[in-house]
C-alpha cells in the first residue's frame, strides 16, 4: 500500500489485549510501525500470535497466526508479501475477506500514491521492533503455487506453460467451481439471482382439468435464475452477434472448456473449429463432443493460435483469450483475426481492460494465477483491431456483469471448501479465495473492465451485412 505523508504521524490507537500487557504485546508493537510506514492512522484492527490486538475498533481484523507472516513482509513489503502471507495462512481476515480488502483498497485511495520518506531513525527502529519480536531471520520459502515460467515471454513454449498453469489445474476443479456450462468468463445478467419465474396453468374449459372445477389459476414457483442462465444469455448474445445459423462456420480461438464451441453447434447448427492451447480443455470438450454427438459439426484443435493456418470463415470468436497474448504480440494476433475471416464475415471480441498501471493485474495474480497476462484501455484494443483491417461495428460494456458472475464462483468456493481442499490443497484453494475477491472488487469499483467488441472484416465492396440496429439480438429476458 502506498500513501502521501502527512503533516504529523498519528499517534498509535489504544485497544485491549488478551493475556500480554499493552506495552509489550506484538500488536501494539507493530501498530505504531505500520502507521509511520503507512503514514496514516491504519484502517484495519491487528490481532496478533500472541493474543494482543490494536488498532481502531469496528473495523476488520487482519491476524497474524506467526511472525512468519512479518517475515515475509520484511523481505517483501509488497502486494506479494502480504499475498504471500495469505495464502500459506500465516496471515488472514477474520470475517469478510471482501469487507476487508475494500476498507485497506478504499484507505490507500485516499491517502494517495506516495509513502513517506522513512529516516534513518525509522528504519532504526523499525528494525528493532522487528528483532524483539523475533521476525528477522532467513527468507521464507516461496509458496510452492507460484508459477514458474522460463524462456522469451510470449514465445510460443512459454505461452503454452502459462496457460497450462492457469487452465490445466485439473478438469475436475474447474467442474466443480463452475456451472454447468463451464463457461470461464463474464456472464450476461439478464435477471435478478432471486427474480424466480412463474408459471401459471389455466384450467381447461368447463374446469375439470385435475379435478378442478372452479377454473382457477395455479401459479407454481420456477427456479431462481442463477449463474448458469446468465452464461447462456451470455452465449446466445454472442451466437446473435455473430449472425450464426445453420451451415455458418465459426472459429472459436481460446474456446475454454467448450461452452461457446457446444452451445452454437447444438443450438444454432454451426460448424465450429474450436481452438485452445491447454491439453486438460482439449481433452474436455473432445469429449463432450462425442457424449453430445455433434463430431459432425465440431473439430478441436490443440494449437497456439499462431499455427492456425489461413480460413475463410464466417465468424472468429475471441472469448477472455486477448488478455493472454501479450502488448508486443497483440497486432499479430488481431491481424491473425482478420486473416481467419471471409470478407463480410464478423470477429467477436470478449476482452478485459485496464489502464496503464499493472497491465498484468499486479503482482499477486501475475505470479500466481495468470502469468505474462496484458490488458489496455479499451480504446487501445479498438485502435488495434482497426489497424488490423477490421471495422468495429458495436461495443457493449459489461463491466457491471462480472463481480456477480466472479461472486458466483466465490460462493460456491467457500459452500465446498472441503472438497477444493482435499482436491488441490489448502494453499491452491487460499490463491482461489483470494483471486476471487480481489478480482470482483476490481471491476466493482472500476479499476477493471470488460467489454464485448463487434467488427468485421470489410467486404470488397462497400455493403454491409449487418442489420441497420441491434434490437435483434436482445430477445425478451435476453435469450431466444
Amino acid at each position: 500500500m502506498t500513501a502521501t505523508r502527512p503533516a504529523r504521524v498519528p499517534r498509535p490507537h489504544t485497544g485491549t489485549l488478551t493475556g500480554t500487557s499493552t506495552r509489550t504485546g506484538a500488536a501494539h508493537q507493530l501498530l505504531p510501525l505500520a502507521e509511520r510506514i503507512l503514514g496514516a492512522r491504519l484502517p484495519v484492527r491487528l490481532r496478533a500470535w500472541d493474543g494482543s490486538t490494536a488498532g481502531p475498533e469496528g473495523a476488520p481484523v487482519v491476524v497474524l497466526r506467526s511472525r512468519r507472516a512479518l517475515r515475509r513482509l520484511v523481505w517483501q513489503p509488497d502486494e506479494l508479501g502480504l499475498a504471500q502471507a495469505y495464502i500459506t495462512g500465516d496471515l488472514d481476515i477474520d470475517g469478510d475477506l471482501t469487507d476487508g480488502l475494500r476498507t485497506i483498497w478504499g484507505a490507500a485511495r485516499e491517502r494517495g500514491a506516495r509513502p513517506p520518506e522513512l529516516t534513518l531513525a525509522d528504519r532504526a527502529r523499525a528494525v528493532g521492533t522487528m528483532l524483539r519480536l523475533g521476525a528477522l531471520g532467513p527468507r521464507p520459502p516461496v509458496p510452492a503455487s507460484r508459477a514458474r515460467l522460463g524462456g522469451a515471454p510470449h514465445s510460443k513454449a512459454r505461452d503454452r506453460a502459462a496457460i497450462s498453469h492457469h487452465y490445466d489445474l485439473s478438469n475436475d476443479f474447474y467442474a466443480l467451481l463452475l456451472d454447468e456450462t463451464m463457461a470461464y468468463s463474464c456472464g450476461y445478467w439478464t435477471k435478478d439471482e432471486t427474480e424466480g419465474q412463474t408459471a401459471t396453468e389455466t384450467e381447461a374449459e368447463g374446469g375439470e382439468s385435475q379435478g378442478r372445477a372452479d377454473g382457477a389459476r395455479e401459479t407454481r414457483a420456477q427456479p431462481e435464475y442463477g449463474a448458469a442462465d446468465a452464461q447462456r444469455d451470455k452465449l446466445d448474445l454472442v451466437c446473435r452477434k455473430l449472425g450464426l445459423g445453420p451451415g455458418s462456420t465459426l472459429l472459436d480461438i481460446g474456446c475454454g472448456w467448450g461452452s461457446l464451441t457446444l452451445y452454437a453447434a447444438e443450438t444454432y447448427k454451426t460448424r465450429v473449429t474450436a481452438v485452445t492451447l491447454a491439453a486438460e480443455q482439449a481433452r474436455y470438450v473432445r469429449e463432450q463432443v462425442t457424449a453430445r454427438g455433434l463430431s459432425e459439426l465440431v473439430e478441436v484443435r490443440l494449437s497456439d493460435y499462431r499455427d492456425i493456418a489461413a480460413g475463410s470463415y464466417d465468424a472468429v470468436s475471441t472469448i477472455e483469450m486477448g488478455e493472454h497474448v501479450g502488448d508486443a504480440e497483440y497486432p499479430g494476433f488481431t491481424a491473425t483475426l482478420h486473416r481467419m475471416l471471409r470478407p463480410g464475415g464478423r470477429v467477436l471480441v470478449q476482452q478485459m481492460s485496464r489502464g496503464a498501471v499493472a497491465p498484468g493485474g499486479g503482482a499477486f495474480i501475475e505470479s500466481y494465477i495468470a502469468p505474462d497476462m496484458h490488458m489496455r484501455p479499451l480504446g487501445d484494443t479498438l485502435s488495434l483491431l482497426e489497424g488490423a483491417g477490421l471495422e468495429v461495428r458495436a461495443v457493449e460494456a459489461m463491466r457491471e456483469h462480472y463481480p456477480r458472475t466472479i461472486r458466483a464462483w466465490h460462493r460456491t468456493l467457500e459452500e465446498r471448501w472441503a472438497e477444493f481442499g482435499a482436491l488441490v490443497g489448502e494453499e491452491t484453494a487460499r490463491v482461489w479465495r483470494l483471486y476471487l475477491v480481489g478480482s470482483a472488487l476490481a471491476f466493482e469499483e472500476g479499476r477493471m473492465g470488460v467489454d464485448q467488441i463487434l467488427a468485421v472484416r470489410p467486404p470488397a465492396r462497400a455493403r454491409g451485412d449487418l442489420p441497420p440496429t441491434p434490437r435483434h439480438w436482445y430477445g425478451e429476458g435476453g435469450t431466444r
